[in-house]
């Protein structure tokens, strides 16, 4: 692939990004001018409720879209390099699951014991509950990659944490009050709408981070991709650099399930979708073209999901399968 094509896609990939984030702050239930929406961005004239609108309410939802979908697409990226899985996405090690055993206990437990007006379990609240889970989770594999060096053990063990800990949320759906129980279901279909400004201002720092060290592990998963041993017989560190991969993958995902809930098949149908238009393996390019497809993407979904009224997850679900039948058909050894 030549350098002029890459820069071409690149450039064109950014421009793109760029125009649905201005749609995604136009389109709504109230449609906007585009005039009005740069009025209110620059602090131009505008009308006071239109620029409540753009600032208060969508700015919100398409910058937490935007970091999200890179969240999403970059954490996928390092885990099916890592684990050597095309299926492999930033929810495997368990982590969704883990975010949602502690959404179920927040929602769902606390008021089964009782304790749902204490002090503390109301400070915490969804998002927090969400990432302690998600922390949790990310401590039991820690723990468990220090001392086995198999990866695909990891990977197995990573499933199996995450079919207990759903079963562990499936009775306390059971045995929980119906208005729970809905506000429960309602978080699960995910949501980019709950991030308020004070949380957008905690949720954008900790996705800097965990995007940053997906950089920093750039040419590490270079080396990966070429094995475990290859990578060794280099110089590579697979230890450490197994713990930055779990952290990077963490920070992101966690923090994006904390706080707009499981945002399926981005993570999964993005790193693939950046290997067929840029056609290389080389994770220079891998990891920034799927961080502005991730973020793409996320906004497409975030103006369907507006237009049609419908929960995030459905419309990431309707247009991730597509991508993920083809990886399968294509690569029928995995199986």
């Amino acid at each position: 692939m030549t350098a002029r094509r890459t820069t071409f896609l690149f450039t064109a990939l950014g421009l793109l990004t760029a125009a649905l984030f201005i749609a995604d702050l136009a389109v709504g239930s109230v449609a906007v001018p585009l005039g009005d929406v740069w009025a209110a961005l620059t602090g131009g004239s505008c009308d006071p409720a239109t620029s409540d609108i753009i600032l208060k309410i969508r700015l919100l939802k398409a910058v937490t879209a935007l970091f999200a979908g890179a969240a999403l697409a970059a954490g996928g990226l390092e885990m099916q390099t890592l684990f050597r899985n095309p299926l492999a996405g930033p929810y495997v090690l368990g982590v969704s699951s883990g975010a949602g055993l502690g959404v179920a206990l927040f929602l769902l437990g606390a008021p089964l014991l009782g304790v749902a007006g204490h002090s503390f379990v109301r400070s915490l609240g969804v998002a927090g509950a969400a990432w302690l889970g998600s922390a949790l989770v990310l401590a039991i594999v820690m723990a468990v990659s220090r001392r086995i060096k198999d990866i695909m053990v990891i990977l197995i063990l990573g499933m199996m944490l995450g079919s207990g800990i759903s079963s562990v949320v499936e009775i306390l759906q059971y045995l929980s009050s119906e208005a729970a129980l809905k506000s429960f279901v309602i978080w699960t279909m995910g949501s980019l709408g709950d991030v308020t400004g004070s949380r957008l201002a905690l949720l954008l720092p900790v996705v800097t981070a965990g995007l940053v060290l997906a950089v920093a592990v750039i040419k590490p998963l270079n080396l990966l991709l070429l094995g475990e041993n290859y990578a060794r017989t280099m110089g590579l560190n697979i230890q450490r650099t197994r713990t930055l991969i779990f952290l990077s993958t963490v920070l992101l995902a966690g923090t994006v399930t904390a706080f707009c809930g499981p945002v399926g098949f981005i993570g999964l149908a993005v790193p693939h979708l950046a290997r067929m238009f840029f056609a290389s393996a080389d994770h220079r390019i891998l990891m920034p073209a799927s961080m502005l497809a991730g973020a793409a993407l996320l906004l497409v979904c975030d103006l369907v999901a507006k237009l049609l009224a419908l929960p995030i997850n459905t419309i990431t679900a309707l247009m991730g399968i597509p991508v993920v039948i083809y990886v399968v058909v294509r690569n029928r050894n995995i199986f």
